[in-house]
């Protein structure tokens, strides 16, 4: 199965990127910088939230109703206007569930690697999360997703797998990150290439933007 970072070196995800950035005002090569790190730990947060039968109900409900994988099919229409408020505010309640008390840290992170201000983030994020619960409710649609261990399955093979254990790891500090400063410094020294680990998530990431 295509993974996410996959996804956004695709032709489908090179417009996701173009339209995510005319919508948000942001420099196309900084929202791609915070797609390919935040789409990743919104997913690790989802599957943390699936691992519960009551998460795993509640996004599953979601997949199966709202976010059936067809706001994929006009993409040009999305963006082509401007993004729709309703997007953004479907957005906002994504993120919000999904990362809660964690969200302000997590922005901060990513935006301190990416060179935009955490609010910038937000706003990505606002109109990509709603484009990545298309993508994964489009993928459960085809793989028959009906269970709580089909949504961990589907949630963990689009993420790399079991054998990313280093990058689940470094997914899981980045959502750690409380915005106190002392585990956000880690973790952005980490996304900075202050990590030696090579391959992976990390070394993806450090290749990537690592100037």
């Amino acid at each position: 199965m295509e993974g996410i970072l996959d996804l956004l070196n695709s032709d489908l995800g090179k417009s996701i990127i173009s339209g995510v950035s005319g919508s948000t005002g942001t420099d196309q090569g900084k929202t791609s910088s915070v797609l390919t790190m935040a789409l990743p730990v919104l997913m690790k947060a989802m599957e943390r939230n699936a691992a519960t039968p009551e998460g795993a109900q509640g996004l599953m409900g979601a997949l199966n109703s709202k976010h059936d994988g067809s706001i994929l099919d006009n993409l040009g229409g999305l963006f082509g206007g401007g993004v729709d408020d309703a997007v953004k505010s479907d957005g906002s309640k994504i993120l919000s569930h999904v990362l809660g008390g964690r969200q302000q840290g997590v922005q901060q992170v990513i935006g301190q690697k990416a060179g935009v201000d955490a609010s910038s983030v937000g706003s990505i994020l606002e109109v990509a999360a709603p484009i990545l619960m298309g993508v994964l409710g489009k993928q459960a649609r085809q793989n028959n997703v009906s269970s709580q261990n089909d949504i961990g399955n589907l949630l963990g093979s689009m993420l790399g797998g079991n054998s990313a254990k280093q990058e689940q790891s470094f997914l899981e500090q980045i959502l750690d990150a409380d915005g106190d400063g002392s585990v956000v410094d880690d973790v952005a020294g980490m996304l900075l290439g202050g990590s030696k680990k090579k391959g992976g998530l990390g070394g993806l990431l450090g290749g990537l933007f690592g100037k």
